[in-house]
């Protein structure tokens, strides 16, 4: 791959986005903001080519974000010279052909998660973007929220000691009526699973970043509204294939444990998510709906002064904060996919490792086992190896 240069000697890599609604509207955002906040940027994102199934829509899409041409067959994206990088955020039964395509060519990829509907599909593609030797990533933007990437450090720093739980949940009532519409992602030919690997798999991917590799888990996946109108309106039904929420335990190789659990039927939720770590010595607590504070607790304080604290993760020594406002200012959701789209592109320009900060298709793939064992142990009602 040949990247441009621009004429203040900044690379340009060109674009090519597979998807055009909730996440393409966000990746496309995060391509045109971060040269604004990360300045001089490590690269410049230019934004070629947008594909979807809707021609008038994409069509709309690609004027809307700023791309330079649209098309309606991801193959032709992804074989357009003048895309230098592939960014999918198709279907999840999308994700394997373009990813492994595009790295087959030479091309850098980034997916949307789930990487793959099971692991034995994303180990695919893990193989093929290893095969081709091209930086990949996945999209767990979470990751990339400042006071997420301060909870690591200070976890991996020391600050509770030694990890003995964690614990977390993904809470949302995106689908809890049940005249909602059965959409691909309650179709397990389409999606893989339900709120476990849409949802769920983020907080099994921030388990992972912040304590280490499960080793086994014990899970419950519930549907609880079997059937839904094959459209808004219509009188047709169909049947719903995949699970509404699940609950699991889990056992970590450093031999900690921790209980993780998401749903999509959470009335009154909508993006409520929040990430506990207990220690020897401390605890950290985040909730995404305070997402620029960190709670901590410290038990080296004065035993008259102790309890939790707050930490406004807003300050220019925190991660990817100083690019932003003065301390105080906080930041929004869309933030988070701004700071993942700077480290790739100053991994991809610099020749820097995309891990671990970032999660890679690797790292997808495990995120990917473990959802594939919560799975089974919903099956068989036993402990479940994660291998």
């Amino acid at each position: 791959m040949s990247p441009r240069t621009s004429p203040k000697g900044v690379k340009s890599y060109g674009i090519g986005m597979l998807g055009y609604l909730f996440m393409g509207k966000a990746h496309s955002n995060a391509y045109q903001k971060m040269p604004v906040f990360f300045y001089p940027p490590p690269a410049i994102p230019r934004l070629v080519s947008i594909c979807g199934r809707s021609r008038s829509r994409v069509q709309e899409a690609a004027a809307r974000y700023g791309y330079e041409k649209y098309e309606t067959d991801w193959r032709r994206v992804v074989a357009d010279p003048e895309v230098e990088v592939l960014d999918n955020g198709l279907p999840n039964d999308m994700h394997e052909a373009p990813c492994v395509e595009a790295a087959e060519r030479g091309k850098p990829v980034l997916c949307e998660k789930p990487l793959g509907r099971n692991s034995k599909e994303s180990a695919r593609m893990l193989r093929a973007v290893t095969k081709a030797g091209v930086k990949n990533m996945v999209f767990y933007n979470y990751r990339f929220v400042p006071a997420m990437q301060l909870f690591r450090r200070m976890v991996h720093e020391g600050a509770v000691g030694k990890v003995r739980q964690f614990r977390a949940a993904y809470l949302s009532d995106w689908i809890v009526d049940p005249d909602f519409p059965l959409v691909w992602r309650l179709r397990k030919d389409i999606s893989g699973s339900g709120a476990l690997g849409d949802i769920g798999s983020h907080v099994i991917d921030i388990a992972r970043f912040l304590v280490g590799e499960i080793d086994s888990t014990s899970a419950l996946l519930k549907t609880f509204i079997g059937e839904r109108n094959l459209e808004a309106g219509s009188p047709k039904r169909g049947r719903v294939t995949v699970d509404d929420a699940f609950i699991s335990m889990v056992k970590f190789r450093s031999g900690a444990i921790g209980t993780i659990e998401a749903t999509r039927v959470a009335t009154g939720r909508k993006n409520h998510q929040r990430v506990e770590v207990h220690g020897s010595e401390g605890s950290l607590y985040f909730d995404m709906e305070r997402l620029n504070e960190l709670q901590y607790y410290s038990s080296a304080d004065p035993a008259d002064r102790r309890g939790f604290r707050t930490i406004l993760v807003t300050e220019k020594v925190h991660p990817y904060a100083g690019s932003y406002w003065p301390p105080g200012h906080v930041l929004g959701w869309e933030h988070a996919m701004v700071n993942q789209v700077y480290h790739f592109f100053d991994a991809l320009a610099n020749d820097k490792k995309v891990e671990p900060l970032a999660a890679t298709f690797e790292d997808g793939h495990r995120a990917d086992m473990v959802i594939d064992a919560m799975i089974k142990s919903s099956s068989t009602r036993r402990w479940e190896p994660v291998s």
